[in-house]
C-alpha cells in the first residue's frame, strides 16, 4: 500500500473483546494505524507507550490510535493493563489484516516471533492513506509522521 490508496476495511477484536471496524472508526475521524510483531516485546512496548505518551497531540488532531497484531486479545489485554496503554489494540490471529494491508512476514520470521512488519498506516476520515511509515528500528517515527500527516 502507498499514499494515495483506499485503506482495507476490516473488523476485529480489540483487548477488551469488543469488534471494531475501521470504517466506523474512520466515522469519527482520522486513524492511525500501526502494525506490531508481537506485544510485551522491547520495542514493540517502546512504540505502543510512544503512541500512549502522545495521546493530547493526537486529541488535538482529532487522530485516533489503533495498534494491531497477531496477539489474542487476551495477551492485547495485559498488555494494555501492564503499560497503561489508552487506546484499542486488534487481535488479528489469523493475519488476514495484515495480509490485506501487506506487511504479514513469511512463516519463517513468524516462527522466529515477528510476523508482522511494523509499519504505520496514516488514514484520512474519507479512507485513504495519508502516509506509511515502516521502520523496524525507530520506534518514535511512526507516531510522529502519523501526527505530522495527519494533524
Amino acid at each position: 500500500m502507498k499514499p494515495g490508496d483506499t485503506a482495507p476495511d476490516f473488523a476485529l477484536p480489540d483487548q477488551k473483546g469488543e469488534v471494531r471496524r475501521l470504517s466506523e472508526l474512520l466515522a469519527d475521524g482520522p486513524v492511525a494505524l500501526f502494525f506490531y510483531p508481537a506485544a510485551f516485546t522491547p520495542g514493540c512496548t517502546k512504540e505502543a507507550c510512544y503512541f500512549r505518551d502522545l495521546a493530547s497531540d493526537f486529541a488535538t488532531a482529532g487522530v485516533q490510535r489503533i495498534g494491531i497484531s497477531r496477539d489474542d486479545v487476551t495477551k492485547q489485554s495485559d498488555w494494555t493493563d501492564k503499560h497503561s496503554l489508552d487506546y484499542p489494540l486488534l487481535a488479528d490471529v489469523d493475519g488476514a489484516v495484515a495480509e490485506a494491508y501487506g506487511v504479514r512476514r513469511s512463516r519463517l520470521f513468524g516462527a522466529i516471533g515477528m510476523p508482522t512488519k511494523r509499519t504505520t498506516f496514516a488514514i484520512r476520515a474519507d479512507g485513504t492513506v495519508a502516509d506509511v511509515i515502516a521502520s523496524e528500528v525507530n520506534m518514535n517515527v511512526h507516531a510522529d509522521r502519523a501526527l505530522k500527516a495527519l494533524g
